[in-house]
């Protein structure tokens, strides 16, 4: 017996497709209409179960009833080079009249009954033209709120935040002003301390180097003048001490003729 051809019809009907960046969650939404007659039991299987989240992932579509299921793509470093090889499958069966447990029906379920539809996953980046239309649309956006705002508050209301802002901005920067010109008196007072550490540096030097020279000029001249003195002493005592020496000979030459 040939394999039942898939009576659910899809939406998208063989691309999955996810438009980065991909820094945060990207859905997508797949839609599973049931055009028969008969109530249909739908499940949906992946072959990248740790990548994907899908809400519903099983279920029962009524007759004439559309289901739109939700696949969410985790965050994750996309590759362009890299082609993606993530697919999905779709499995469906008639469900039976009196069903009780739906685990229970796709375990007996034979394979023969099963329908089911693959589809390929496709990454896309998003064109620079797209970002620009982003950028706009989400200025479009804003820009209602913010003419709003100014229609309920009136001019008043706008005026406020700009004069208290301009307040704050003044009072800022006459305190910095104060700080810089304390800042600048500091550094005048400090300049001038180091010129006076360094002109009495110099006062010290010069008067050591001016003692030094008297002492050396002292010491010269005590020494020249003690120097003198045992000159003139030697001298003196110089004439002394021949009389003695001679008085000394005389005496003992005249001793000896005397005996």
């Amino acid at each position: 017996m040939s394999k039942l051809e898939q009576v659910l019809v899809l939406d998208p009907p063989s691309d999955l497709r996810f438009k980065g960046p991909f820094t945060d969650v990207v859905t997508t939404n797949l839609k599973l209409k049931n055009p028969s007659d008969r109530r249909v039991c739908f499940k949906v299987k992946t072959t990248a179960p740790r990548r994907y989240c899908v809400r519903p992932n099983s279920g029962i579509i009524d007759a004439g009833a559309t289901v739109t299921i939700s696949v969410m793509l985790q965050p994750f470093d996309y590759d362009p080079n890299e082609k993606s090889k993530h697919k999905f499958m779709v499995q469906s069966i008639f469900a039976p009249p009196n069903e009780s447990e739906l685990d229970v029906m796709w375990k007996d379920a034979k394979p023969d009954d099963l329908m089911d539809s693959k589809l390929r996953c496709v990454f896309d980046l998003p064109s620079e033209n797209d970002r620009v239309n982003d950028v706009e649309r989400s200025s479009d956006v804003v820009a209602p709120v913010q003419n709003s705002s100014k229609a309920a508050d009136g001019p008043v209301a706008t005026a406020a935040p700009k004069t208290v802002s301009a307040s704050m901005d003044d009072s800022e920067i006459k305190k910095l002003t104060q700080e810089c010109k304390r800042l600048q008196a500091e550094m005048g007072k400090l300049t001038e301390e180091n010129r006076q550490l360094k002109d009495d540096g110099v006062r010290m030097r010069r008067a050591a180097q001016h003692s030094d020279h008297l002492t050396s000029n002292q010491t010269g001249s005590s020494s020249s003048s003690s120097s003198s003195v045992m000159q003139h002493t030697t001298a003196a005592s110089l004439p002394s001490l021949l009389v003695v020496i001679a008085a000394i000979f005389i005496g003992f030459f005249m001793g000896k003729f005397v005996l």
